[in-house]
């Protein structure tokens, strides 16, 4: 992981969940922990990590994430086993 995806690892983990993390910095943070990216249909895209699976939906029209996917991404990375 580089500088930038640590960062994003702890701003993920902080309390209270961000409002203001681009999906992009999320969606990067997973890719470099490892996880596999599958593609659904609209905005719709899976991961899997160490056999954990994990549906999102892309935020759209805004580039930010909402607190409830920041919080999400948190519970699908500790059961991952990837923490800060």
């Amino acid at each position: 992981m580089n500088s930038k995806q640590i960062s994003t690892l702890k701003a993920v983990f902080a309390r209270p969940t961000p409002a203001t993390l681009e999906w992009v910095r999320i969606e990067s943070l997973f890719g470099a922990a490892g996880a596999k990216t599958i593609e659904g249909n609209g905005s719709r895209v899976r991961f899997e990590l160490n056999g954990v699976v994990a549906t999102f939906h892309r935020p759209h029209p805004d580039k930010d994430a909402k607190p409830y996917q920041v919080r999400d991404a948190r519970v699908f990375l500790e059961q991952a086993g990837v923490t800060p």
